[in-house]
């Protein structure tokens, strides 16, 4: 069922608002919509579980069409437009890594416009203390690292590969390991190629074009904009192994940095050298 309530009274609470709106400065406009995004996630997390509970009976990667649907509404909501190409190479219903860039809270709505069938994501475990988002994530099949604890990382992430093929699911991970607004892409992590030589199956990149033209909080920009995405075609891991991991990061990298600055409209030599992959 398509949520439409939830996006029609947000429309209806900032049509009320908008006169208080246009007499604030722009940072104040700024913080203004941000926490009115934050209290829309707190809304929706909690407009879902319930949903989730009532037709899944828990936790399951099933439930994450519900919160998909939820979540779509909010581009209406902030002005976002997404233009995608290469969902074709979703299609495999085989598991697979799908890696993206990670640019900012609004990252979430970018994911779940594009997120294909039975696919989990990888978080932070300080997200699941979030109250109803943290839930909602949980109920969604999001896997929880501690990434404070080294030791407890590698071993969730050792063991995501055997769930990946038991269960037949695909795992989203953000290889950078942290949100990144500098307008290129930060060094990647190499846990997600690890995962997916372990399990022998295809990496997917996925890219975003940059936020900075009506993102920025260093600027107190948050306006209306357009979104490019593109799902690149598959690169497969057949055959490799753990002394692979690096070569096949930083092929990643490289395409996924370049695909950035082609969707961005913008030139790898104007954000400096290329940065390789983390050890």
């Amino acid at each position: 069922m398509e949520p439409s309530w939830l996006l029609w009274g947000a429309a209806l609470l900032l049509l009320l608002l908008l006169p208080a709106l246009l007499a604030l400065s722009p940072a104040a406009h700024f913080q203004l919509k941000i926490g009115f995004y934050c209290a829309l996630c707190m809304a929706a997390s909690a407009l879902a579980a319930p949903l989730c509970l009532l037709r899944h009976g828990g936790r399951t990667v099933r439930n994450m069409r519900i919160i998909k649907n939820i979540v779509k509404t909010f581009k209406y909501i902030y002005g976002l437009r997404f233009e995608v190409k290469g969902l074709e190479n979703f299609q495999n219903e085989r598991p697979c890594v799908i890696v993206s860039n990670h640019q900012s809270i609004l990252d979430m709505m970018g994911l779940m416009e594009i997120l294909p069938d039975n696919c989990v994501q990888i978080g932070k475990k300080e997200l699941l203390y979030t109250g109803p988002v943290g839930l909602i994530m949980y109920l969604g099949g999001v896997i929880f690292i501690n990434r404070k604890s080294t030791s407890s990382a590698k071993t969730v992430m050792s063991g995501v590969a055997q769930t990946m093929l038991d269960e037949n699911v695909k795992v989203w991970i953000y290889p950078e390991g942290t949100r990144n607004g500098n307008g290129d892409l930060l060094p990647f992590k190499k846990g997600a190629f690890h995962i997916a030589v372990q399990a022998q199956v295809p990496i997917i990149p996925v890219v975003y074009s940059s936020f900075s033209s009506f993102y920025n909080p260093a600027k107190k920009l948050f306006i209306s904009g357009k979104i490019r995405v593109e799902v690149l075609q598959p690169i497969e891991t057949k055959g490799l192994k753990a002394e692979d991991v690096t070569d096949l990061t930083e092929r990643c990298y490289c395409t996924m940095r370049e695909t950035f600055f082609r969707l961005s409209g913008m030139t790898s030599e104007a954000n400096g050298s290329m940065q390789g992959p983390q050890q």
